[in-house]
């Protein structure tokens, strides 16, 4: 059985929710062909990195045109096609010839786009199986022919079915997450209290200079600062502060997490469920982009987590608050777990069990 997966990487998310749908395949089916694409790696490898410079540049510097564009295409009636169609069409044709796919997953919106309307003007039936990577049910995320939905939790299930999905198709699988997050290991005994803060990829943190003298001057706190990609921030915060640790990109951000008693992010969708599998309490700069508000909303909704203030120094007070207050800490975790028992992680492998042997899958 041969297995296609396209993704993207406008942030981390989308591509490692793929790579890890690909892991938990390979793991259980030796005999299960793996190939993950990145669509625009693939289909136009000389541009495809100013392209994602490009989407940077528009999230951090015209976010209000992201959101007005978010929000207009939110709830359209009709299906969205991919731009540049006829151009991808034919790429991704060549793509399928090479990988004779049994079966494809994506993590993207476009991608889903993409394969939808492929199979549609070529009279074909590849099964499309769309792994949604935030808490929304954004009309891009919807495509006629896709066989099977993997979404975050209950509240996106249920939306889906109200939008004209059979129940049978919807999955809740969670946002997939590397094993790693899985072992909740936190340890007993520490001196003094261990926070982190990530800023995911692309380091999006805080610049005022007072926020982080503050957390310096946090009592019996050590914090740590994965600052990813962000060299300009590494560089005017590594070696400053005497109880703040600073980390550029690193593929350990598990280690860190079982270390942590509390996590700050911006909310991205999968480093929600990575805080979510890891039982690890988790507070959240404002967001600003339309996804990542939803995805805040579904943190305060679940009382897994807070969002913070917007002044720099009121997100310190609120930091100190709540890493000091281990009931609360104990309660948000006690959350977690409770949302997890309803997440249904061999999803993708009962899909592929069903395809593999012929038979009608259904989500319970």
């Amino acid at each position: 059985m041969n297995v296609l997966i396209l993704t993207g990487h406008f942030g981390q998310g989308h591509f490692s929710a793929a790579q890890t749908l690909g892991d938990e395949i390979r793991r259980s089916f030796s005999d299960v062909n793996i190939t993950l694409r990145d669509i625009f790696e693939y289909t136009i490898p000389n541009y495809s990195s100013r392209l994602y410079q490009g989407y940077t540049l528009l999230v951090n510097r015209a976010g209000k045109l992201y959101n007005w564009y978010y929000k207009f295409t939110e709830n359209w009636k009709r299906d969205i096609h991919p731009p540049f169609c006829r151009y991808f069409q034919a790429k991704l044709k060549t793509l399928i010839a090479e990988t004779k796919p049994d079966m494809i997953v994506s993590t993207l919106p476009f991608c889903s786009q993409l394969v939808s309307q492929y199979n549609l003007k070529n009279g074909q039936n590849i099964p499309l199986i769309t792994c949604i990577t935030d808490v929304s049910t954004h009309r891009e995320w919807i495509n006629p022919g896709t066989t099977m939905y993997l979404v975050p939790c209950e509240a996106v299930r249920q939306n889906l079915i109200e939008k004209g999905i059979a129940p049978g198709k919807v999955f809740i699988s969670g946002i997939p997450v590397q094993e790693q997050f899985k072992a909740n290991v936190h340890p007993l005994a520490k001196d003094g209290k261990h926070l982190l803060i990530m800023g995911g990829g692309l380091g999006m943190l805080p610049r005022a200079k007072s926020f982080y003298q503050g957390l310096n001057g946090l009592k019996d706190v050590k914090t740590t600062i994965i600052t990813g990609k962000n060299r300009d921030l590494y560089q005017r915060i590594h070696g400053r502060y005497e109880n703040i640790e600073v980390v550029g990109y690193t593929d350990q951000v598990y280690r860190y997490m079982q270390e942590a008693d509390l996590v700050i992010s911006k909310p991205g969708g999968i480093t929600l469920f990575e805080t979510i599998f890891s039982e690890l309490p988790i507070l959240v700069f404002s967001p600003y982009l339309q996804q990542e508000i939803k995805n805040a909303a579904f943190i305060e909704n679940q009382k897994i987590g807070l969002v913070l203030p917007t002044r720099p120094e009121d997100c310190v007070e609120e930091i100190e608050r709540v890493i000091h207050n281990d009931t609360q800490l104990e309660r948000l975790r006690t959350n977690m777990q409770t949302f997890k028992a309803g997440i249904d992680s061999d999803a993708i492998l009962k899909i592929v069990t069903g395809m593999r042997s012929g038979l009608e899958v259904r989500a319970s």
